[in-house]
């Protein structure tokens, strides 16, 4: 059984517009890091807002086809648990960043969920040790560069050690070391057996990753192993997705 399982998933911002997702189907296997891909518009954000649950408990739309989480269908999951089975990043850190300083932004999730101090702390230390932002405890998260608020809104996702984690373009502002931080972490989640799903342009950042699905106009057209795919440079370069 996969992690992640997409049936027949088709999405309009309104009834009777047009489709954003058309028919997507795959699965994600536990600890498999997937990455998606494509070029703007077809569809890359909207798919992992359907997989987080957002779309479903918080925007308005038109959703038809079963999203199935951990064998559980998402329509099916309040919008607080689901919470504890997906974590989402979103490409705009700034929606998800509120408090005043790195840890209470970390320590936030898992305060509400009521638990005793000592282990709240043991969350915050141990995430901000994995992600290398310890000198940032006491920063602000609004005076931050874009890099690092990828990396505190990160933090506070896996503060509340959801299993699946869903990974919207967290590389886009980071620079080259920066990139090969992220992906270092993002391994090191997967050896602890989280799925991830992530939203990238960069395909060479993300070399690393198990499988590769490629959308077009709201359309799944390939979803391979990464070498096989990277490896088509005939097919990335037709869709726009290399330069050379």
């Amino acid at each position: 059984m996969g992690a992640v399982v997409v049936q027949d998933l088709t999405y309009q911002y309104q009834p009777g517009g047009g489709y954003v997702l058309k028919g997507i189907n795959c699965k994600v296997n536990q600890g498999e890091v997937v990455v998606v891909t494509g070029l703007s518009g077809c569809g890359k954000s909207t798919l992992c807002l359907c997989i987080s649950g957002a779309i479903r408990h918080q925007r308005d739309g038109v959703m038809t086809g079963k999203v199935m989480v951990n064998g559980r269908n998402i329509r099916e999951i309040s919008g607080a648990r689901l919470s504890l089975e997906v974590g989402m990043v979103f490409q705009d850190p700034d929606s998800q960043l509120f408090s005043p300083t790195v840890e209470d932004e970390i320590a936030f999730a898992p305060e509400n969920l009521c638990l005793p101090p000592e282990r709240i702390r043991e969350r915050v230390n141990k995430v901000m040790e994995l992600l290398g932002i310890a000198t940032l405890r006491e920063a602000n998260p609004c005076h931050l560069s874009g890099g690092e608020k990828h990396l505190v809104a990160l933090g506070a996702v896996l503060a509340l050690d959801p299993p699946v984690l869903i990974l919207d373009e967290v590389m886009s502002q980071l620079d080259t070391a920066g990139k090969k931080k992220v992906a270092g972490v993002l391994e090191k989640l997967r050896d602890r057996g989280k799925t991830i799903i992530a939203v990238e342009h960069n395909l060479e950042a993300v070399a690393f990753s198990d499988r590769m699905m490629v959308l077009e106009s709201g359309e799944l057209i390939r979803f391979e192993r990464t070498p096989s795919l990277l490896d088509d440079r005939d097919f990335l370069r037709a869709r726009g997705l290399i330069d050379t």
